[in-house]
């Protein structure tokens, strides 16, 4: 866009879903990144929900639908670059209509992201400007430390603050033996045990629901997202279904992300269950996640420590007298192969991408010049 934003006096309708300060500041001094033209108007509004290619949004006069401009879609280089739930937007409202067009999204403060399905590698953002992100693992058939760890890469790789939740609690006859397993696994990281059927732990979430503040909550499928939203809310905001009880596997009920105010100001990021999280470009978030064994390999004798049959390994000794767990050692490795091989994948993919990219520029250029030696 080539001029600043015009900014329109915001209502409670978007103080109710963060709208602060620093947004305002924001929308008021960004520029050059709106695929508007110089006569239209714009404002902003926060992505509530997405279907497709389809969004709800919530502007200052209230919720609508809306779809990006065809331009914002032309010059979009990737599925991360269109808007996503937890976005604040530039969007042109239509006279006499629900309606609006989404023009420009303003710098994201953190962002989810997890790789997409398929055999092509590509990004899918799962949630956007979250302060707080609730890892749900609940203490049934469904506990997995492991699982619990790629969470926290990702969360960590995020920008948002991770906070694991352990729900059922009630179903649980040694909590606290869990809990110590999940706070060994993720140093540094809050962990409550809670139970919603038994209203127990809501006290100690009570930091967490700060007026203002995004809460995303993650996790497979059937851990309680959806309940434990309910029971914050103090009333059903969303639909809930039982589980399996052969597997203690729960049958999906989010169907896609969603964001929810909640009395007390705080705002609650639904999403649907995953049945495994694909990893994406999460170096750092994995260093954080495992920054024990980190500090740990600090301490080797030699700086470029395999930590196979060095002398002076230090993250050997630590396995060898129990200070380091030999599961949580196996998942550091495998997740950081799967990191490298990841990226490797991508570096190829891009590189077919730009040669396939130049081939297109290049047939345009020489069927001009041809056009051009014809007229």
């Amino acid at each position: 866009m080539n001029h600043p934003m015009q900014v329109s006096k915001t209502t409670n309708h978007l103080q109710d879903y963060g709208w602060n300060e620093h947004w305002e500041h924001t929308f008021a001094s960004v520029s050059g990144n709106s695929s508007a033209g110089a006569n239209v108007s714009l404002e902003p509004a926060r992505v509530i929900a997405q279907f497709t290619n389809r969004y709800r949004i919530m502007t200052s006069a209230g919720e609508c639908a809306a779809e990006v401009s065809g331009k914002f879609q032309f010059q979009a280089a990737s599925r991360s670059e269109f808007p996503a739930v937890g976005d604040w937007v530039a969007v042109q409202s239509l006279p006499g209509e629900q309606r609006a067009i989404i023009h420009g999204i303003l710098p994201r403060r953190s962002a989810m992201i997890r790789r997409a399905a398929g055999s092509v590698p590509e990004e899918q953002v799962i949630g956007t400007n979250i302060d707080t992100l609730f890892i749900v693992n609940a203490l049934n058939g469904d506990y997995n430390v492991r699982k619990i760890e790629r969470y926290l890469i990702a969360a960590w790789e995020s920008g948002a603050t991770p906070v694991v939740l352990l729900t059922k609690a009630d179903l649980c006859t040694d909590t606290e033996r869990r809990v110590a397993e999940v706070e060994a696994a993720a140093p540094g990281v809050p962990v409550h045990a809670v139970s919603a059927l038994e209203n127990e732990g809501r006290d100690s979430l009570s930091p967490y629901m700060l007026q203002g503040r995004t809460i995303a909550v993650t996790g497979s499928s059937g851990v309680g997202k959806s309940t434990l939203l309910n029971w914050l809310a103090g009333g059903d905001l969303q639909r809930v279904q039982g589980i399996r009880e052969d597997d203690a596997r729960g049958r999906h009920t989010t169907t896609h992300r969603e964001l929810f105010p909640l009395p007390g100001g705080v705002i609650m990021m639904d999403t649907p269950g995953m049945r495994e999280l694909q990893l994406w470009e999460a170096d750092d978030g994995w260093q954080e996640a495992f920054s024990d064994i980190e500090a740990i390999a600090e301490t080797c004798r030699f700086r470029d420590c395999r930590h196979q049959a060095e002398q002076g390994c230090a993250v050997k000794e630590a396995l060898r007298s129990g200070a380091l767990d030999e599961r949580r050692y196996e998942s550091y490795k495998k997740t950081g192969r799967e990191l490298a091989h990841q990226a490797r994948k991508e570096q190829s993919v891009s590189k077919r991408q730009k040669k396939s990219a130049d081939k297109r520029i290049e047939a345009r250029t020489s069927y001009s010049k041809h056009k051009l030696d014809i007229d």
